[in-house]
């Protein structure tokens, strides 16, 4: 049993760490073309694109799902379909891994609402980190950081909602029909613009859908069925840590000392109330293993 889980863990930590790239790659890839094509169209195509591999890879079920299982899918892709749009928005005007770290505060907000006694000094330390990666002097795009903080608002909204279309039986079908609702509410901003792409756009389009939706959900998916929402939910604080990294190489994005500070901050703070909200024992799921559905999903 310890060399299963040791086993499953080590798996997980691949997942998220490939997801966490494919997420932050697909950004670098899709934010050069937000100077001639609307953000909302942009993060349209990606999710059009994961929705269209998804079901063909997964097929789901329509029949037989409950009022319940629907109303989770559905909220579910509003959840995404918003926090694609709003975090590409802060991307066009603040760093990448300011705008992850600021996106970073929806998880960690759903974790802290858990938190007693001395856990609730956790989440001070991670605004005094959003501060300092806000920037002492102000030097940051106000708007950018309205967006990130909308985003972040999205994500907490995101990983509440996760479990109930996590428990779906058919597995990936129900993520499948999310990425499909995000993509047709978004739909009435990619259609429009489809006579504005270029030959040259659509690679950049595909490959960010691919990578930054359907391979980086669909592996966030298995890491948390391989180990828990709690564990994979400490290993998503590499988020910020990544998208620093894609921003500084392939966007060519300075980051200061007071922004690498609060990047650091928030990460180990995000990671700590994430962990320790985790450790009360969740429901007992129908196969006798403890769920922890409610705590994160990215």
């Amino acid at each position: 049993m310890r060399v299963t889980s040791r086993h499953h863990a080590l798996i997980a930590t691949v997942c998220v760490l490939f997801g966490s790239a494919g997420i932050q790659v697909s950004a670098a890839l899709a934010e050069g073309l937000f100077g001639r094509l609307p953000i909302s169209a942009v993060s349209g195509f990606r999710m059009t694109v994961a929705a269209a591999v998804l079901l063909l890879l997964t097929r789901p079920q329509l029949r037989g799902r409950s009022r319940s299982a629907w109303l989770g899918i559905v909220l579910y892709g509003v959840a995404m379909a918003a926090m694609n749009v709003l975090f590409y928005h802060a991307v066009q005007r603040i760093p990448l891994g300011v705008a992850v770290t600021l996106e970073f505060c929806g998880p960690l907000a759903v974790a802290a609402v858990g938190a007693r006694g001395a856990q609730r000094l956790l989440p001070v330390l991670t605004l005094v980190g959003v501060a300092l990666v806000a920037g002492p002097q102000g030097d940051l795009d106000p708007v950018g950081v309205l967006a990130g903080l909308g985003a972040a608002a999205a994500f907490g909204g995101y990983t509440v909602l996760a479990g109930r279309v996590g428990d779906d039986d058919s597995g990936l079908g129900g993520l499948a029909l999310s990425v499909t609702v995000g993509a047709v509410l978004l739909a009435p901003f990619s259609v429009p613009s489809v006579p504005a792409v270029q030959g040259g756009d659509l690679l950049p389009l595909i490959a960010s859908g691919l990578l930054g939706v359907a391979m980086a959900f669909s592996l966030d998916f298995v890491a948390v069925r391989l180990t828990s929402p709690r564990v994979a939910g400490t290993l998503f604080a590499i988020d910020p840590v990544m998208g620093a990294l894609v921003g500084a190489t392939l966007l060519g994005d300075r980051l200061t000392g007071w922004m690498l500070a609060g990047i650091v901050l928030v990460v180990a703070s995000g990671a700590a109330v994430i962990w320790l909200s985790g450790r009360a024992p969740g429901p007992v799921a129908p196969d006798g293993e403890v769920g922890e559905r409610g705590i994160v999903l990215r």
